[in-house]
């Protein structure tokens, strides 16, 4: 099985149907911090020392997106950033949304983090 940070997102073009079911199970089990909520979308919150830290956190996610083509919704406040994404065209998951976790996942760990 083909690693999913090293894949590409795929723009969503519509008529296609969201994932469900044992598809999207097998998916969230590359990406055991994400949380699936409701088949709806991937939520992960992160947690850093201080707002400079999370804010560079969140400008490197929003690099990420732009390169992939695929945005999420970002929450940053002080010490922390939450990242939900889900294929608004859709209006659910697809395995672009499971990339960009992936790939974000790949460079918190070298996230300056508190502990």
């Amino acid at each position: 099985m083909e690693d999913l940070a090293s894949k590409t997102c795929v723009p969503c073009r519509g008529g296609v149907p969201a994932l469900k079911g044992e598809e999207l199970l097998a998916l969230a089990h590359q990406v055991p911090l994400w949380e699936v909520v409701k088949e709806h979308h991937l939520v992960r919150k992160f947690e850093f020392a201080d707002f400079r830290q999370a804010l560079a956190f969140v400008n490197r996610v929003g690099e990420i997106a732009e390169q992939q083509g695929h945005h999420p919704d970002i929450l940053l406040a002080w010490g922390r950033a939450e990242v939900t994404t889900f294929t608004h065209k859709i209006d659910g998951l697809t395995e672009s949304d499971f990339i960009l976790a992936a790939k974000i996942e790949k460079f918190y760990p070298a996230s300056p983090r508190e502990g």
